[in-house]
């Protein structure tokens, strides 16, 4: 039976801002989709991103690295969980 394997992406990582910034890179990261800010002091902001690939993950902290107000963004650790899903319909007839 053919067996679909679905990886989830899970990624945290600090985000650092001018003092100027923090707010309104708060505010952004609010907006965006699969992040969610964990905490934030002194200019630095702990986020975790979710999604389906590396890539996806690599293209929304580029995305929160061209914020203005940013002065990093640096992936601090990556997870993959591996989801397999099976058709267990009989298909046999009796």
């Amino acid at each position: 039976m053919p067996e679909n394997r679905t990886h989830y992406h899970v990624s945290s990582a600090v985000v650092a801002t001018l003092p100027f910034g923090t707010e309104a890179v708060l505010s952004a990261l609010a907006e965006m989709e699969n992040v969610e800010v964990h905490g934030h002091a002194g200019g630095k902001i702990v986020v975790v991103i979710e999604g389906t690939s590396t890539g996806m993950l690599g293209e929304c902290l580029t995305r929160i690295s061209l914020l203005e107000g940013v002065i990093a963004a640096n992936m601090v650790f990556e997870h993959v969980e591996t989801e397999e899903m099976r058709d267990d319909r009989n298909t046999d007839a009796t």
